[in-house]
């Protein structure tokens, strides 16, 4: 793997409890960052799994310190612009900046568009492209005062290049969020911050356990039957965390300095199908 040096960096993860934001904050941290790690840590009414709680933020934290970083936990809810400038604050407050964004939290669940009811809609919005422009609205203006450069990377989906089944809220999220990278990479240039998107396949994460146990194997086998398998490799299953964060890595490090504006896939061929 490559070895990248963010010594005297500071990361500013949301999503971090657990799965793919639990997994960019460690990386982070063995590569010499401080973290800021976020997550909700409370259920959302219309989504049918648990999410993370205290005790699992909590234990990213202890896993970022583990290897010889600091942490900061923060429950903090992206949807909520109060919060996520408190959490802005608080993070500058403890490490004097911030260096690098990744914007991670995120919900998945499924209904048909002319099935699916105005609370699921908004929920979804609110949580995986709102929340991505708070953060992002927050982080920069902290870049912008600064004006020594930055780094937000956010999660896209394979979602966000193509169609999918009874998942158009979520689509149009991921959707989304490329539409943001891109902009927010042309409006922040000149302050020398790269912006990016990460667009990953499936990954083995709880929150796809969740999501299966909540719907079952009925429902997952005829949409797998539709669609047939996802990724080209890997026998057509779930990809590893460890392979976003990598990803992740290379974005928010100077290896990738005249990278911006981009959506970069991880989905094991999915896409090129």
């Amino acid at each position: 793997m490559p070895t990248y040096d963010f010594e005297g960096k500071v990361a500013f993860v949301t999503g971090g409890a657990r799965g793919q934001g639990r997994s960019h904050a460690v990386q982070y941290a063995k590569h010499g960052a401080d973290v800021v790690v976020t997550d909700i840590c409370e259920d959302i009414e219309t989504n049918p799994y648990e999410l993370g709680t205290s005790d699992e933020l909590a234990e990213t934290a202890s896993l970022v310190e583990d290897e010889g970083q600091n942490a900061l936990a923060i429950e903090m809810d992206v949807r909520n612009e109060d919060e996520v400038e408190a959490a802005v604050d608080d993070a500058i407050e403890e490490f004097g900046r911030i260096d690098i964004l990744a914007n991670n939290a995120g919900i998945f669940n499924a209904a048909e568009l002319v099935e699916m009811d105005e609370q699921m809609w908004d929920e979804m919005i609110d949580t995986n492209l709102k929340g991505v422009w708070l953060c992002s609205k927050h982080v920069g203006k902290h870049f912008v005062e600064r004006g020594d450069g930055g780094k937000i990377v956010s999660t896209s989906s394979t979602a966000g290049l193509v169609g999918a089944l009874a998942s158009g809220h979520y689509v149009a999220t991921k959707w989304g969020v490329r539409g943001l990278t891109k902009t927010l990479a042309l409006e922040l240039a000149e302050y020398d911050v790269n912006v990016n998107c990460v667009c990953p396949t499936g990954v083995e994460t709880p929150m796809i356990a969740g999501y299966s146990e909540a719907y079952g194997e009925e429902m997952l086998e005829e949409i797998a039957e539709l669609t047939g398998p996802f990724n080209v490799f890997g026998e057509g299953g779930m990809i590893d965390a460890q392979d976003i964060s990598e990803a992740y890595l290379w974005l928010s490090s100077d290896a990738a300095r005249y990278v911006t504006g981009i959506e970069l896939p991880v989905d094991a061929g999915m896409t090129a199908k």
